[in-house]
């Protein structure tokens, strides 16, 4: 298949999965597979991780007027009710950093069950029964809007995030969402710190992993992975896929908002579960 074709395919599956609570990392790696790529190839590693840079950049061009806002009254808070560590801003670094740390740590855990399809099959599985019994018993929200959010709120959700990190096919979504609502958020509050807490999530590890596949360590270059060199046809793929990401994620991010308000989660759980069976299923016959 012409790569021009298959980076405007990747950068709608990256676009469409990236802040669904379904696992975009789960879902490349299927599709990246069924293509025949080759993942140790350092240019489609840099690849996916400019396609997901493309679409975390909608998360702040959706979001510029309530970022301004909380810049602009911090650290009180709108209603002059926050603290330099309960407002919104300090919150979301609060959670990044609980989650960055054990992440950082065990990055080579990490690294590894990246290549593992059952483990991503087991974490979509589980994560979308955790998911639907998470949305159908949390019903009565104590927290409405995040800037209502407190301290131990914003702790729990970093800690659960943790798990997205090292079981990929969790999803970052999914993993913020469910905590943020166990804890008493509301869909649309949980929905909301969940994107907030992507931005610097997702800036810092997509960031982490280009340097480490521009400037390969000497453990890739004795495992045999040939350095990055690009080309006009390399930069030309990356550009479709960095558009269409960013393109496909702005309208998913305004839609989901919406979704959530009036629908919830459940159909996302569902979806999980049954593609979790199916990937186990395909991975026991030999399939993928």
């Amino acid at each position: 298949m012409n790569d021009f074709l298959i980076s405007f395919l990747l950068g709608i599956v990256e676009g469409l999965t990236e802040f669904l609570p379904i696992s975009s990392t789960a879902h490349l790696r299927i599709v990246e597979a069924l293509f025949g790529l080759n993942l140790q190839d350092s240019f489609w590693k840099m690849y996916t991780i400019v396609i997901q840079l493309g679409a975390i950049l909608a998360l702040p061009v959706y979001f510029w007027s309530r970022i301004l806002n909380f810049l602009a009254s911090f650290p009180r808070g709108e209603q002059g009710d926050r603290t330099i560590f309960t407002h919104p801003l300090s919150l979301t670094m609060i959670a990044f950093v609980i989650t960055a740390i054990p992440a950082w740590l065990l990055k080579k855990q990490i690294g590894h069950n990246l290549e593992n399809l059952s483990v991503m099959a087991w974490a979509i599985l589980l994560g979308g029964v955790i998911m639907w019994i998470v949305d159908a018993v949390c019903t009565r929200p104590r927290t409405n809007r995040m800037e209502e959010m407190n301290l131990p709120q914003a702790i729990w959700i970093g800690a659960v995030q943790i798990l997205s990190a090292v079981f990929p096919g969790t999803s970052r979504s999914m993993a913020t969402i469910a905590a943020g609502q166990t804890v008493g958020l509301s869909r649309s509050a949980a929905l909301e710190f969940s994107f907030f807490l992507s931005m610097p999530t997702m800036v810092a590890a997509t960031g982490y992993d280009l340097l480490k596949t521009i400037r390969p360590s000497r453990d890739a270059a004795e495992a045999g992975i040939a350095p990055l060199v690009m080309n006009a046809h390399g930069w030309i793929v990356v550009a479709i896929g960095f558009v269409v990401s960013f393109v496909v994620a702005l309208g998913v991010v305004a839609w989901f908002m919406r979704w959530v308000r009036a629908r919830g989660f459940a159909p996302f759980a569902l979806y999980r579960i049954v593609l979790g069976i199916v990937l186990l299923v395909l991975i026991a016959r030999g399939l993928i």
